[in-house]
């Protein structure tokens, strides 16, 4: 039972990453493709939390604890604050581009979208 839970995160974030490529793929809105984006990279917060946890340790904070005690690895801590800021970025970016082509085109449909019609 406890390889299970051990591994659990691990499926969940598979999980989560297939939902996200499945609504990319079949998308037919580009603001629910940026959306369905966001829920396929959400799936490497669940990734990273599960790299990052160990068993019994502290924050890696040792201002009054002794440095032989475990902690984890904060590493890992920066790369999800990066990624959260790197994914919001994405999505601001990818949400202007659709008002964008929503103005110019009239649709969000991304396969009605053609270069003839994106051009002022």
């Amino acid at each position: 039972m406890r390889a299970l839970l051990d591994h659990m995160p691990y499926y969940v974030a598979a999980w989560i990453f297939a939902w996200g490529l499945y609504g990319v793929a079949t998308s037919r809105n580009l603001v629910h493709l940026v959306i369905a984006l966001a829920v396929l990279q959400s799936s490497t917060y669940v990734l990273l939390l599960a790299i990052g946890y160990e068993r019994g340790a502290i924050a890696p904070v040792f201002v009054d604890r002794d440095p032989s005690t475990p902690a984890t690895d904060p590493v890992v801590q920066a790369l999800m604050l990066t990624d959260v800021v790197v994914e919001a970025t994405v999505m601001a970016l990818l949400l202007a581009l659709a008002v964008q082509a929503h103005k110019r085109t009239g649709t969000l449909d991304p396969g009605a979208l053609t270069m003839r019609r994106m051009r002022g």
